[in-house]
C-alpha cells in the first residue's frame, strides 16, 4: 500500500495538480474507464458521422451539416461556446450525386468505379468506344509532347484509359495488425536510443529536374484529353481487391479536366486485355456532380468545456472532420472525432472541473493539406516567430489520425520534459496497451493536423495507434465505413486521452516547451537550403476564441 501511495505521489508531482483537486489520479482515472466502459457515445457518435453525414468533403454542404450535428450533440452533453469557425477555403465545394459505369460491348458487365472530386459529370449517359493510352515512364518535357503529338487523332470522341493496367502482386506476407507490446514499449522508453522511430520513410531521393512529376504529367494530359476531343479519362486505381483511391483535380477547376473516373483494376485489367486483342471495348458512363460556389469558407468545429481559476489558458483536442468521398470516412477520421469527442465527454460526464478550459476542435481541410488546422494555429497562437497574445497561454493540443486502433503512445512535441508529463499520465493505462510517450523536435509540416501546431513551435501531441486494416485496406479507400471501426479499440483510446488531457488541465505549471535557445528550427522551404528569416509584421489585435 505504501509503496502504491508513493507511485502515485510520483505521478503527481510529474502531472502537479493534487494541490488543487482533492482526488488522487487514480480515482479519476477510475471513474474514466468507469463512464466509458458503462456509458460509451462513440459508435452513436460515429453512426451519425459517417451513416447520416458521410462523405465530408471539404467544402461540402455534409461537411458542414455534421459540424453543426456536432456541435449540437456536444451542447447537449454540457459543452460550451459550441460554434463553426470559417477560413478560406478558396475553391467551390463538390459532391458527386450519381454514377454508374458499364462494359455494352462485347461484354455486358457493372464496373466498379469512384469519380474524381472537382471534376465535371457527363450530362447525361455517354456511350463511346474505350481508347488506351499507355503513357511513357518517367518522361521529359520534350518526350511527352512527343508522345501525345502521335495521340492526337486517336482520343477524339473516346473514352480514354490513361496508362498501362497496373499489376498488383499478392501480398503473400501482410503486416501484422497488431503491434507487440514490447516493441512498442521501446519505442516509448525515453532510455532507448532509438526511441521514437516509428515513422518510416527514410530520405528521399533528390527528384531528376529534367522529368515530368506525376502531377505535371497529370495536368498536361488532362490539357491534352480537353483539347483533343476525348469525352472521360479514366485511371487504374492499381489496388487489389476491388479497393479504390480517388483524390482530386488539383487545380480544383471543371474547365480544366475531363469526366474523370477512378476504375478498380481488376475492371480496368480486364478492358486492357479485351482490347489488346484488338477486340473494341464500348463503355458507357452517367456521372451526376454538384458545385457549391459557398463551399470557399470552409469550417472548423470547436466547442470546450470552461475552466475555472486557469480558464484564459487551453489544453485542446481533436482530429479532422472532412474525409475523401469514395466511402463514409470511418477510419480516416470520424473514429478520430468520435474519440475526442468521446475524451471530453467522458470528463464532463464524472464532473471533473478542469483548471484549464478544455477545447474539442474538429478540422476540415485536412484532406488538401492541413488547411483547416494551420488557419485556426494562424488566427489564434501566430507562431513561435510572431507569436500573438494566445500563444503563451497554450497548454498542449492531442491529436489521434490513424484509423480504428488502439492508441498506443504518444509523440510530444517539445523538450524531454514535456513528454515526461504526458508518459506519466498515459502510464496508469499500460495495462490497455499504451505504452508512454516520446519528445520530438521536427517542426516539418505534414501527415496530420499536430503538426500544424508542432510547425508552429507549440505542443503538437499525436498519438500512435495499432495499424489494423489502416494503410493496407481502408485509408482514403473505398472500404472506409462504419463497419471497419473496432468499438473496444476506440474506447481504450478515448480513456487514455481523457486522463491525458485532464492532467496537462490541471497542472499548476504549462506544459516544459522549447526556449529560445534550444527551438528547433523551422525546415527549409523547397528548393533552399535554410530556413527564411521571419520578416516583420504588425501584430494584428487578439481574436476571441
Amino acid at each position: 500500500m505504501l509503496r502504491s501511495r508513493a507511485l502515485v505521489m510520483l505521478c503527481v508531482s510529474l502531472i502537479g495538480y493534487a494541490p488543487v483537486f482533492a482526488q488522487e489520479p487514480g480515482d479519476i482515472n477510475a471513474k474514466i474507464r468507469k463512464e466509458e466502459t458503462e456509458n460509451s457515445q462513440i459508435m452513436r457518435t460515429m453512426h451519425f458521422l459517417t451513416d447520416v453525414y458521410g462523405p465530408r468533403l471539404t467544402g461540402s454542404p455534409s461537411l458542414k451539416a455534421a459540424g453543426e450535428w456536432a456541435i449540437k450533440q456536444m451542447t447537449a452533453w454540457g459543452f460550451e461556446n459550441g460554434h463553426l469557425e470559417g477560413w478560406d477555403f478558396a475553391h467551390p465545394g463538390w459532391s458527386n450525386e450519381r454514377f454508374s459505369g458499364f462494359i455494352t460491348s462485347p461484354v455486358k458487365e457493372t464496373l466498379t468505379c469512384e469519380v474524381l472530386s472537382w471534376t465535371p459529370g457527363t450530362n447525361g449517359p455517354v456511350t463511346a468506344q474505350a481508347y488506351q493510352m499507355i503513357l511513357p515512364e518517367k518522361p521529359t518535357r520534350e518526350e511527352f509532347t512527343a508522345y501525345i503529338a502521335t495521340q492526337k487523332d486517336k482520343v477524339k470522341g473516346k473514352i480514354v484509359l490513361a496508362g498501362k493496367h497496373q499489376i498488383v502482386a499478392v501480398n503473400l506476407t501482410p503486416p501484422p495488425r497488431r503491434m507487440d507490446d514490447k516493441q512498442v514499449k521501446e519505442r516509448y522508453d525515453p532510455n532507448n536510443p532509438n526511441a521514437g522511430q516509428f515513422r518510416g520513410g527514410g530520405p528521399q531521393q533528390p527528384a531528376d529536374p529534367t522529368k515530368l512529376t506525376p502531377r505535371q504529367i497529370d495536368e498536361q494530359l488532362d490539357q491534352f484529353l480537353i483539347t483533343g476531343g476525348a469525352l472521360i479519362r479514366v485511371n487504374d486505381a492499381g489496388r487489389e481487391h476491388r479497393q479504390i483511391r480517388a483524390f482530386n483535380n488539383r487545380t480544383f477547376d471543371a474547365a480544366k479536366a475531363l469526366p474523370t473516373v477512378v476504375m478498380s483494376n481488376e475492371d480496368y485489367g480486364r478492358i486492357s486485355r479485351i482490347l489488346a486483342d484488338g477486340t473494341p471495348v464500348e463503355l458507357e458512363f452517367n456521372i451526376v456532380n454538384r458545385w457549391y460556389p459557398e463551399g470557399k469558407t470552409a469550417y472548423n468545429t470547436i466547442a470546450e468545456i470552461p475552466g475555472t481559476d486557469k480558464k484564459d489558458e487551453v489544453v485542446m483536442l481533436g482530429g479532422h472532420l472532412d474525409s475523401w468521398h469514395a466511402a463514409t470516412g470511418a477510419t480516416d477520421n470520424a473514429i478520430g472525432c468520435a474519440v475526442m469527442m468521446e475524451a471530453a465527454r467522458i470528463l464532463k460526464a464524472i464532473g471533473v472541473k478542469p483548471r484549464r478550459t478544455i477545447r474539442v476542435a474538429l478540422w476540415s481541410g485536412e484532406e488538401e493539406g492541413l488547411l483547416g488546422s494551420q488557419a485556426y494555429v494562424k488566427e489564434h497562437f501566430g507562431s513561435f516567430e510572431e507569436p500573438k497574445p494566445d500563444y503563451s497561454k497554450f497548454a498542449g493540443y492531442f491529436n489521434i489520425d490513424s484509423g480504428t486502433g488502439r492508441a498506443r503512445g504518444a509523440g510530444v512535441f517539445g523538450p524531454p520534459e514535456a513528454a515526461a508529463v504526458v508518459r506519466a499520465a498515459l502510464a496508469p493505462f499500460e495495462d490497455i496497451g499504451v505504452m508512454g510517450a516520446i519528445a520530438t523536435q521536427g517542426r516539418a509540416l505534414g501527415g496530420t493536423d499536430s503538426t500544424s501546431f508542432s510547425q508552429a513551435g507549440l505542443a503538437g501531441i499525436g498519438m500512435n495507434q495499432d495499424p489494423i486494416e489502416y494503410f493496407s485496406a481502408t485509408w482514403h479507400t473505398n472500404l472506409d465505413t462504419y463497419e471497419r471501426i473496432i468499438e473496444d479499440d476506440a474506447k481504450k483510446s478515448a480513456m487514455a486521452i481523457a486522463a491525458a488531457v485532464f492532467a496537462l488541465a490541471m497542472r499548476d505549471e504549462p506544459l516544459p516547451r522549447f526556449t529560445k535557445e534550444n527551438m528547433p528550427p523551422l525546415p527549409p522551404k523547397p528548393g533552399t537550403s535554410t530556413p527564411p528569416a521571419p520578416q516583420p509584421q504588425p501584430k494584428p489585435a487578439n481574436k476571441s476564441n
